[in-house]
C-alpha cells in the first residue's frame, strides 16, 4: 500500500476548540472556579494553566551554537591532590569534557575542597593538557580567591600560551557577600577589576565573572529572584570593568551559572529567560546582543540524605531541562553529596546521567527544542516580567551590593523560604524517600573516608544577614536521624501501632498513608489484617510495645467504632491516639474518647512528628538523652 492509499483519518474530523474543551471542563467542575481547580501558581506567583496552544510566532532562543555539545562538566573535590588527580583523570578518560576545581572555604564545597595553591594545581592537573580544549571553571571562598592567578602562574611555569586554554575564573565577590553577609561592594569593586584586568592582559579569553544565582536557590529563593539577583550582579560587574575596559570586551568577561532542579519547565524557562533578559540589557548597554556562556548546575536544596538514589532522578530531570534550556556547561551533584565526599560510583553516575542524555537522547542536537511551546513560551515571558521588575527594584536600591547590604534580597529571599518550607512541612511540595514513601529499613550508602576541613577560627562578622544555604529535607532526616540513635541506643525503633478497623477494603488506603506519615519520621508503622474482635485489637496492640496508635479506617466505619475502640486503647496503656482522616462531626466524641490528632492530606506533618518525638522523648544530635 503506497502512502497514498493512506487515508487522511484526521482530516475527517472537525478541529477541536477551545470552547468545547472549556465546556467539557464547565460538566466536571460543577461550578467550582477554574482558577482554583486548575490553574497552579509558583512561589513567584506565576500561573501555569491547564493547556496551552502552540506559540506558532516564536522565534528560537540565542544559545549554543546548532548542534553543539554542551560541556560535561565534573567536579573536584577531594583534599587531597593526588586523590583528585585520579579522579579527575579518570573522569576525562570516560567521558567529561570540563573539571569545576571547587577550592577550600567555597560555600559549595560542603567543608572539602582545595586549597588552590600553585603546587596543589599544579599536582592536580598533573597529566591533563588543560590546552587541549578541556573547560577548567573554578569554584572559591574567601580564602582561596586567588585560585584564578594561581593557575595562571602555573601555566607559565608549564609554558603554555593563555589564549588556548579554556578557563573560567569564577570570580564572583558579590556571591561571597551575600553567602557571609559579610564585605563592602564599594571597596570590593576596584580590585576586582583590577584582577580580571591582569587575567584578561596575560592572554586568557575569559569569561573571568560569574554571576552566580545558585546563592539564591540554596537558600530557598524562587525562579525570578534567581534570575533577578544574576542580572543584578552581572551589571555590578559590568559597571565595575567598564572603568578601565571597553563594554564590548567587559561584557564578555562575564558569565551565568544558575541552579537546575526537578522542576522541569520552570527550568527550561528560567534558562531561557535569562538569555532574553541579559541580551535586554546588552540592547540598553547600546551593545549587540550575543550569546553569553551559561552553566548549570544540579540543585542543592532537592538533595536528600535518605534514600538518595532518588537524588539520581532528580539530577536527571535536572539536566534535561538545562540541556533543553540551552546550558553551554551541566555539572552534576554525585548522588551522594549530602552524605559526604562522594566515591567512584557516584561520580560515574554523575557524569554518565549528561552523557545518556545528550549521546542517546541527542539533547544537544536542536537549538531551543521548546520554541514555539505554549506553556514554556507563556512561563519564559512571566519569568522574564517578574524578574525584570525585582531586577529593577535591586537597580533601585543601588545595584546588587546595595541592596544586599541593605537586606532587600535576603528579606525577598526569606520570604519565599517561609511559604517554601511550609509546603514541604504540609508535603505540599512532597520529598520522594523522605517526606513521602519512606523506607526506613534503607540500606547504608558508601562515601569516601574522608574528614572535612575544620571550620575556620576568626571569620569576619557578618554585617548584614547572609543568604543561608539549605536542603529542603532536612527537616525529616533530623527525625530520623534521631529514630536512628534510638534504635542504636536501645535496639528497637520508636512504633506506631495502627488500629485497622473493619474490613481490608475499609482500612488499607488510610494504613498505607499513616505508614508513610509516621515514617518520615523514622517511627515504624505496625500494621495488621485488621482483626475480629476488640479484644484482639487490644491484645496485639500490647504485643507491639508500641506507645502510639492510629486509627485506620473509612469514615463509616469511623462514625461505628472509633469511639470505642480509642477507649479501649487508651485503656490498654496507649500514650498517645491518632486518627487517619478528618474527623468531621465525631471531632468532639472521639476527642474526649483519647484521639489526641488527625492525620490527614494537608495536615502539617513536620510539626506533628515533632510533636511525637517530644512525646516520646527522642533527642536531637547534642542533646542529652
Amino acid at each position: 500500500m503506497s502512502e497514498h492509499d493512506n487515508p487522511a483519518f484526521a482530516a475527517e474530523f472537525p478541529a477541536a476548540t477551545r470552547e468545547q474543551w472549556l465546556g467539557l471542563v464547565e460538566g466536571v467542575l460543577k461550578g467550582a472556579p477554574f482558577d482554583k481547580r486548575l490553574v497552579a501558581r509558583t512561589y513567584d506567583g506565576l500561573t501555569i494553566q491547564p493547556l496551552y496552544p502552540r506559540d506558532a510566532a516564536a522565534s528560537p532562543v540565542a544559545a549554543r551554537a546548532p548542534g553543539a555539545a554542551w560541556a560535561v562538566m565534573q567536579r573536584l573535590d577531594h583534599p587531597d591532590p593526588a586523590a583528585a588527580n585520579e579522579q579527575l583523570l579518570h573522569d576525562l578518560e570516560n567521558g567529561a569534557t570540563g573539571l569545576t576545581l571547587v577550592c577550600k572555604g567555597s560555600v559549595n564545597a560542603n567543608g572539602y575542597g582545595l586549597d588552590a595553591s600553585v603546587e596543589t594545581l599544579d599536582r592536580v592537573l598533573d597529566g591533563v593538557f588543560v590546552d587541549a580544549a578541556v573547560l577548567i571553571d573554578f569554584d572559591v571562598g574567601g580564602e582561596t580567591r586567588d585560585a584564578a592567578n594561581n593557575f595562571a602562574s602555573l601555566m607559565r611555569r608549564r609554558g603554555i600560551a593563555p589564549e588556548t586554554v579554556e578557563m573560567r575564573a569564577a570570580l564572583d565577590p558579590l556571591g561571597g557577600m551575600a553567602a557571609t553577609g559579610a564585605g563592602a561592594w564599594m571597596e570590593i569593586a576596584p580590585a576586582f577589576a583590577v584582577q580580571i584586568g591582569e587575567l584578561a592582559a596575560q592572554g586568557f579569553r575569559g569569561p573571568f565573572a560569574v554571576a552566580d544565582g545558585r546563592v539564591i536557590h540554596d537558600a530557598g529563593g524562587s525562579e525570578a529572584q534567581e534570575l533577578a539577583y544574576a542580572l543584578g550582579c552581572a551589571v555590578a560587574y559590568l559597571r565595575a570593568l567598564e572603568a578601565g575596559i571597553a563594554l564590548d570586551a567587559a561584557r564578555r568577561m562575564i558569565y551565568f551559572r544558575l541552579a537546575a532542579d526537578a522542576d522541569q519547565f520552570l527550568t527550561i524557562a528560567k534558562f531561557r529567560a535569562l538569555r532574553k533578559l541579559w541580551a535586554r540589557i546588552e540592547q540598553a548597554c547600546g551593545l549587540v546582543p550575543i550569546p553569553a556562556f551559561v552553566a548549570a548546575e544540579t540543585a542543592w536544596r532537592t538533595m536528600t540524605r535518605r534514600d538518595p538514589y532518588v537524588n539520581i532522578l532528580r539530577s536527571t530531570v535536572a539536566v534535561f531541562a538545562a540541556g533543553l534550556g540551552g546550558a553551554d556547561a551541566v555539572t552534576v551533584l554525585p548522588f551522594t553529596i549530602a552524605l559526604g565526599l562522594p566515591d567512584r560510583f557516584a561520580r560515574r553516575v554523575a557524569r554518565n546521567t549528561q552523557l545518556i542524555l545528550m549521546e542517546e537522547s541527542h539533547l544537544a542536537k536542536v537549538t531551543d527544542p521548546a520554541a514555539g511551546s505554549g506553556g514554556i513560551e507563556d512561563l519564559t515571558r512571566q519569568l522574564c516580567a517578574a524578574a525584570w521588575s525585582l531586577f529593577q527594584e535591586i537597580e533601585r536600591a543601588g545595584g546588587a551590593g546595595a541592596a544586599l547590604e541593605q537586606g532587600l534580597i535576603q528579606n525577598k529571599v526569606a520570604a519565599t523560604r517561609t511559604e517554601r518550607e511550609k509546603n514541604i512541612a504540609r508535603r505540599r511540595d512532597p520529598l520522594t524517600g523522605t517526606s513521602e514513601f519512606p523506607d526506613i529499613h534503607e540500606a547504608g550508602i558508601h562515601v569516601l573516608d574522608v574528614a572535612p576541613h575544620p571550620l575556620p577560627a576568626g571569620a569576619e562578622p557578618a554585617a548584614f544577614a547572609a543568604l543561608r544555604r539549605i536542603r529542603l529535607a532536612e527537616p525529616f532526616e533530623g527525625l530520623r536521624d534521631a529514630a536512628d540513635r534510638m534504635l542504636a541506643a536501645t535496639g528497637a525503633r520508636p512504633r506506631v501501632f495502627l488500629a485497622n478497623l473493619g474490613r481490608l477494603s475499609d482500612f488499607t488506603a488510610r494504613a498505607l498513608f499513616a505508614k508513610g506519615f509516621f515514617e518520615a519520621g523514622g517511627i515504624e508503622a505496625v500494621s495488621n489484617d485488621g482483626f475480629a474482635t476488640r479484644d484482639e485489637m487490644v491484645a496485639a496492640f500490647k504485643a507491639s510495645k508500641a506507645k502510639l496508635v492510629c486509627l485506620c479506617s473509612s469514615d463509616q466505619v469511623y462514625a461505628q467504632e472509633a469511639v470505642d475502640a480509642a477507649k479501649a486503647l487508651a485503656a490498654a496503656g496507649a500514650t498517645r491516639i491518632y486518627l487517619a482522616g478528618r474527623p468531621g462531626d465525631l471531632e468532639s466524641a472521639l476527642k474526649a474518647s483519647g484521639v489526641r490528632d488527625f492525620v490527614h492530606v494537608g495536615c502539617d506533618v513536620l510539626k506533628t512528628l515533632r510533636e511525637v518525638h517530644d512525646t516520646l522523648g527522642l533527642k536531637g544530635p547534642g542533646e542529652p538523652a
